[in-house]
Order: structure tokens, then sequence, then C-alpha cells
């Protein structure tokens, strides 16, 4: 039996060292992933007179007219991206591809912002458009 514990023991070791170390090398990564990371300021800004641009299907080439040509628009997000946040980065549109018949005049806006942005609030929600005279 002595002869069991004795053998090798420079082995043993080396192999109790090496299970420790990857013990605590993937206690640390867990602990490490559990932990929540600092929540980033949260900034809000207000983009006013942003211009609306009409969106329609290329084989359609009448000319509509927006009764708004700008709206306001409420973005928020992390500080340090709302710091360098450019109005020429915020794109306020109204999709007229999907619509076959005016039944209401008024249609959606609807604003892309950067990845990291979120749209908070758009003053006028809704815009009406003028169909071309027929």
């Amino acid at each position: 039996m002595r002869e069991l514990l004795i053998k090798d023991w420079g082995w043993k070791v080396f192999s109790l060292l090496l299970a420790t170390a990857i013990w605590f090398t993937v206690h640390g990564v867990l602990l490490e992933s559990a932990t929540p990371a600092a929540p980033s300021v949260v900034s809000t800004l207000t983009y006013g007179e942003l211009p609306v641009t009409i969106v329609s299907a290329a084989a359609d080439m009448r000319n509509y007219r927006l009764l708004q040509a700008a709206v306001s628009v409420t973005v928020s997000g992390p500080r340090e991206i709302i710091g360098t946040l450019q109005a020429n980065q915020l794109h306020a549109t109204v999709d007229l591809t999907t619509i076959t018949n005016f039944n209401s005049t008024k249609q959606r806006v609807e604003v892309s912002v950067p990845a990291g942005i979120t749209v908070v609030s758009i003053k006028p929600e809704m815009i009406g458009v003028i169909p071309p005279p027929r």
C-alpha cells in the first residue's frame, strides 16, 4: 500500500497542482461572467425640425407632398454615443411603397437611427400626405 502512494510521487504532485490551477482559472472566469457590467449613463436628446423624406416605389413617378416637412425626434442612448450624434445620422421617412390607395391621408413617420440609439418619441407621429391630382 505504501508503494502505491510513493510510486511516481512527482507526477502525482504535478497533477494535483495542475488540477488546482485549472479549477482556479475556471472559477475566476465564471465569477467574471456572473458579475453584472456597470450600467452606462443614458442621455436623452431632442432634434427639432428633422426633415422628412417620402419613400415611394421607383415606378411611382407621382409628386406627393407632405403637409408638414419636418418632425421633432427625441432619442436616448449611452452618453458617449449621444455626445457624438449628428442630426444627419437620423433619417425620418414616410413610406408610401405599400400604399395602393389613399383611404387615409395621414401616414406614419419612421425614424432610422444608428446602433445603440433608441427613438423615444416622434412629434407628430403621423403626417398628412397630399396625393397628386389625377
